[in-house]
């Protein structure tokens, strides 16, 4: 999610609120799928998105364990350690129209995107780790998430947020084309508190217009 953190309220670990520190630059599901049985590659850089495996909790618990990263997420625990790593992946892609992701650049993980389905809507939600704040993955990352929201899981609307001391992040979904809906409190696990965030909103018809970013390529 001036310094690209990143809130939008995912289920438990680890989604949450994009950090990148520099102005930068998967609802509903049809046929009841989610995005674990796909990857999902960006057209024009080396980016991936794929199902999070029992090999990649290493890896997620290098990078969660920042006290920069989990202040600006909704539900994600500091410290955060390898068994919190391996409830994580182990409890995602479990319910109808979720979509949880990691994000790798060259096979390496930098981060987690996913879509939570919830009662008022589906909440688009991201983070990277520290060092790749600042280099214009977030946005690519979300976009290629937002077109397999709407393009393979079928959403009408998306929800997504972040936190009002965090202005990066709200311009990552600006720039996806997420509109302003209001102010609201968000718990924040990790300071075991609540802090004022934005909330947006994105839906089928608004992307469909002003969609610029081109297609997801995908392979199995």
């Amino acid at each position: 999610m001036g310094s690209e953190k990143g809130e939008t309220g995912m289920p438990a670990p680890p989604f949450g609120f994009l950090q990148e520190p520099k102005d930068e630059p998967v609802g509903r599901s049809a046929g009841g799928r989610t995005a674990g049985t796909q990857e999902s590659h960006s057209r024009d850089r080396r980016l991936t998105l794929r199902p999070p495996r029992p090999e990649d909790v290493t890896a997620i618990a290098l990078l969660a364990n920042d006290r920069r990263i989990a202040e600006n997420t909704a539900r994600l625990p500091h410290p955060y350690g390898v068994s919190d790593a391996e409830r994580f992946v182990a409890s995602v892609n479990k319910r109808e129209g979720e979509a949880c992701l990691v994000i790798t650049l060259d096979d390496t993980l930098i981060g987690v995107c996913g879509i939570d389905p919830r009662e008022d809507g589906p909440e688009l939600g991201y983070w990277l780790g520290v060092s790749y704040w600042g280099r214009g993955f977030a946005t690519e990352a979300v976009r290629a998430l937002i077109d397999h929201a709407f393009g393979d899981l079928q959403h009408e609307a998306l929800q997504a947020g972040a936190r009002v001391s965090n202005p990066a992040s709200r311009r990552v979904l600006e720039k996806c084309a997420f509109q302003w809906t209001g102010v609201r409190l968000a718990r924040i696990r990790a300071i075991n508190s609540a802090a004022p965030a934005d909330r947006f909103r994105l839906d089928r018809g608004l992307w469909a217009s002003l969609k610029r970013w081109g297609p997801v390529r995908r392979v199995a």
